[in-house]
């Protein structure tokens, strides 16, 4: 892309590139061009934050990846009233026929698209589709993502939208030229509690947000290490050769909606720092001693199990977010809301405080009676019956089509998957180089000062039926 390539010669003319200068002193990790762009580029084309498709009455829908999330995907849309599901793909047959099977008794015949790596591109290219719902390895999100867009679709793409900055500025710049949504499926942005806490916080419950925290702590060694759980072993692989926060959107989207991020405050710098592997490495071994298929990783450089990145806004607000995925921990992704009048805290038990004590049990169901969001009280039930973690993938999925069907604004946009996706590479970039602060770079390109906040409430919109139980 032009851009890119400006971006390119305008380190290499200035004499950044050489020495460092733009980017803190680094020279970036893993980006496809081997430099980082600079914090800000250039000005944004068209302003993609708050911007309103035009309605689409019967969105349709091709699927990308039946693997491990796609299957549950195509079933949660199946329930959501307003959609065609017109097409599914995945390289293997086997994995787009049996999706294809959950679908036996709807109203939907999606065409099945298989056994070619290239098979993604000839469901664009063929059918007539409004909406591409990504869930493969994280390498394609963006190539299929910029594709789809490319083709006049919006695109959905699971986390993380992409892997490099370089990657990120892709995604912004295609949506803004195309003028085609970009949302990263954020699913625990829907989350009941997360939900609530961002409402909370519209309201001025917290008074002035100081601080927040988010986290993916979930122990998936044993996962990771399944020779049948992920596609030739992709998900482990993303854990060699990368140290850093590599899975760092689900702790903070929701903070960064909380504090307006994009939207009235913006990223300044992070630093980051990782622990040693304890746990990956000698995992390998021990597989390796029985099963010859694990030997190529018995000298892996695993990631560390602890990452730790901390980040300053412009507004002088802090964030801390935590990754680790192998460590024998409880499931935790923190959620903490810390403001001038109150505090939040998800896990490992939710709770809500003022001052030196927390609410008791009476207390706190008064607010959360209060301040339920709408969202929760429309499609709250269903989604937790229909599932989906708990129900905020649900929740996620309704949202998005209801957005769409009444040319509503969406709640995450192309900005907040760059900006969320791309601290993983910046972390990266700190770990590497002794915890140094990197710049967060501004994908909004100063548009952050008057872009509105996030609106989950249902004006215009709401009016998507359910159809589960039906």
């Amino acid at each position: 892309m032009s851009n890119k390539n400006n971006r390119r010669n305008f380190l290499k003319l200035s004499g950044l590139a050489g020495l460092g200068i733009a980017t803190g002193g680094l020279v970036s990790c893993g980006t496809t061009s081997g430099i980082v762009s600079p914090p800000n580029f250039g000005t944004s084309r068209f302003n993609m934050s708050g911007y309103a498709a035009p309605k689409i009455e019967t969105v349709k829908i091709g699927f990308i990846g039946l693997g491990m999330r796609g299957p549950s995907a195509v079933q949660r849309i199946s329930y959501i009233e307003g959609v065609e599901i017109k097409a599914l793909c995945d390289l293997r047959p086997k994995q787009a026929e049996s999706a294809k099977k959950l679908l036996d008794g709807t109203a939907h015949n999606p065409k099945v698209y298989s056994g070619s790596e290239d098979a993604w591109k000839d469901m664009i290219d063929t059918e007539d589709l409004d909406l591409i719902y990504i869930a493969t390895p994280w390498d394609l999100h963006v190539p299929m993502a910029v594709y789809g867009m490319n083709a006049g679709r919006h695109v959905a793409v699971e986390v993380p939208a992409a892997k490099t900055t370089d990657e990120c500025w892709e995604l912004v710049e295609t949506s803004e030229k195309t003028k085609m949504h970009c949302m990263m499926l954020e699913n625990c942005c829907y989350d009941f509690f997360e939900l609530l806490t961002l409402n909370m916080a519209r309201q001025g419950y917290f008074g002035d947000i100081i601080h927040g925290e988010g986290a993916y702590i979930h122990d998936l060694v044993d996962l990771n290490f399944n020779k049948n759980a992920f596609q030739d072993m992709w998900r482990l692989k993303e854990n060699i050769g990368r140290d850093g926060n590599l899975y760092a959107t689900h702790g903070l989207g929701p903070i960064c909606q909380i504090m307006n991020v994009n939207r009235g405050d913006q990223m300044d710098y992070l630093t980051s720092l990782s622990s040693a592997d304890f746990s990956m490495n000698p995992m390998a071994k021990s597989l390796a001693a029985k099963d010859d298929f694990f030997k190529p990783y018995v000298n892996a450089d695993f990631r560390g199990n602890m990452n730790t990145t901390m980040i300053k806004t412009k507004n002088g607000r802090s964030i801390m977010i935590q990754h680790d995925v192998s460590s024998p921990r409880p499931y935790s992704r923190i959620h903490l809301v810390s403001g001038t009048e109150a505090i939040a805290r998800k896990w490992p038990e939710a709770k809500i405080g003022k001052g030196h004590s927390w609410l008791n049990d009476e207390e706190f169901k008064a607010v959360e009676e209060k301040y339920t969001p709408e969202i929760v009280q429309k499609v709250g039930d269903l989604a937790k019956q229909v599932g989906g973690h708990g129900g905020m993938d649900f929740m996620m999925d309704w949202r998005l089509i209801d957005c769409l069907r009444n040319g509503l604004p969406l709640d995450q946009d192309v900005y907040d998957a760059a900006l969320w996706s791309a601290i993983s590479p910046l972390s990266e970039q700190s770990v590497a180089n002794r915890s140094t602060s990197i710049d967060v770079p501004d994908f909004t390109r100063g548009n952050w000062k008057s872009n509105k906040p996030v609106d989950v409430s249902l004006a215009g919109g709401g009016t998507t039926n359910v159809l589960y139980g039906k």
